[in-house]
């Protein structure tokens, strides 16, 4: 086994050219795992007890408003892809490389592994201090390679505005979660099923 050599290890901007699946994955664990990190942190001195976020009080409301709303982002997100072209919805082939070969396990694992850091941190911790609107472009603004089209923009922006509204009105973040979690694992098979033209 290889020892790893702290010395040579460095921190830069990486291009899509810079990048291979491997250290895109590692990348995305490493950003997820700090998101939980501050979320904890956040929630800590909002002196907010981590269940109070995640109460059960009513299984069909929090599956209805997850799934429900999870359904109407997708089916959104399919009639915004028909009427715009490609290039407006690019990422610079981040999706791509991260989902085209992974296993259906992997997809849903990432997918419920990002949903849940993500919610914890912008609903559960940013949304308690700031709302919800400014919740959403903090959410939107951390999303970058979306930000070159106002059209990718504006749906990141509308999406985590309606987590926060279902978080709102159902008291649960499993709600937001759930919703969550739907889209990416969609949108992960999607690109990992798809075939090419």
């Amino acid at each position: 086994m290889k020892k790893l050599k702290i010395r040579k290890i460095r921190i830069r901007p990486a291009t899509i050219e810079d990048l291979d699946e491997r250290l895109l994955l590692i990348n995305l664990l490493f950003t997820q795992v700090l998101t939980l990190i501050v979320a904890f942190i956040i929630t800590l001195f909002q002196k907010n007890q981590l269940w109070t976020l995640f109460p059960v009080k009513s299984v069909p409301t929090i599956l209805l408003w997850g799934f429900g709303f999870g359904i109407a982002v997708l089916i959104a997100d399919l009639i915004i892809s028909r009427f715009v072209p490609p290039d407006v919805a690019d990422d610079g082939g981040i999706n791509n490389m991260l989902f085209r070969n992974r296993p259906l396990w992997q997809i849903a694992a990432l997918s419920l592994f990002v949903a849940f850091c993500e919610e914890m941190l912008f609903r559960g911790a940013i949304q308690q201090a700031i709302g919800a609107y400014w919740t959403s472009v903090l959410f939107a603004a951390i999303h970058v390679r979306y930000l070159q089209s106002w059209v990718m923009t504006g749906l990141v922006f509308s999406i985590s505005y309606g987590f926060g509204w279902i978080y709102n009105y159902t008291g649960t973040l499993w709600t937001p979660v759930i919703a969550h979690f739907l889209i990416d694992f969609v949108m992960g098979c999607i690109i990992r099923y798809r075939k090419d033209e």
